[in-house]
């Protein structure tokens, strides 16, 4: 049976705004994300020893950054940069907050998908690339990117999936979204089935998120046989 402090939370909205929350940072999130993440694993893939442009000194700087940021659990990270995010957007408080921590906890995650994905590219089809006297900037672009498509969209769906999680542990330090409600009404309140209906939520849009990004694969795949 519907608790009452159920109804009364999709009666007043504050359900549909949490998932609407959710999704908000999620997405938002995920697009700074790989503004930040998608160069930086690019660079770390060009700069490497077996890579189009070898710096090693500067793969292994960006190295040791990347994976200080991820060694972090991610509630601890969350903390220690609410300082960078009232700096940034004027407020430790709310979503804004909250997708500045995002964002910056994601960025390194993504990087790391991105440079796994790009070293997936045939190497011959880079070296005939070369071979034609294409710049580094263009087997990148032209080469580089559009081979490693549908496994860069894979690792752009994990990471979105990744981020909607860790957007639901904001909710412990001031966010938003359906993991506020679930400790706010859920938890503190004993209200078991405020969590788990949170949790179904998220499942469900876990589940849009996979499938639409799926589809996209599957269309942008040469691979695959229209």
């Amino acid at each position: 049976m519907i608790s009452e402090m159920l109804a009364k939370l999709w009666q007043n909205g504050i359900l549909q705004l949490g998932i609407w929350e959710t999704v908000y940072m999620t997405l938002i999130s995920t697009a700074f994300a790989y503004l930040i993440g998608l160069p930086l694993g690019l660079l770390l893939v060009v700069t490497d020893k077996n890579g189009i442009h070898p710096i090693s000194w500067l793969n292994r700087v960006l190295g040791i950054v990347v994976n200080a940021f991820r060694s972090v659990p991610f509630i601890i990270l969350m903390i220690a940069m609410l300082p960078v995010a009232k700096f940034v957007v004027g407020t430790s408080l709310g979503n804004k907050a909250m997708v500045v921590t995002l964002v910056i906890a994601a960025a390194p995650y993504v990087a790391r998908m991105v440079e796994s994905s790009v070293k997936e590219v045939d190497n011959g089809v880079i070296e005939a690339a070369r071979a034609m006297g294409t710049s580094s900037f263009k087997i990148v672009w032209k080469v580089l990117i559009p081979e490693a498509k549908p496994s860069l969209i894979t690792g752009a769906i994990i990471s979105m999936v990744t981020i909607l999680g860790y957007s639901a542990m904001a909710g412990t330090i001031g966010g938003g979204g359906l993991g506020q409600i679930a400790i706010t009404y859920g938890y503190q309140k004993y209200n078991d089935d405020i969590v788990w209906i949170c949790v179904v939520l998220t499942v469900i849009i876990v589940q849009i998120i996979q499938e639409a990004g799926m589809l996209l694969v599957r269309k942008t795949d040469k691979r695959i046989r229209q």
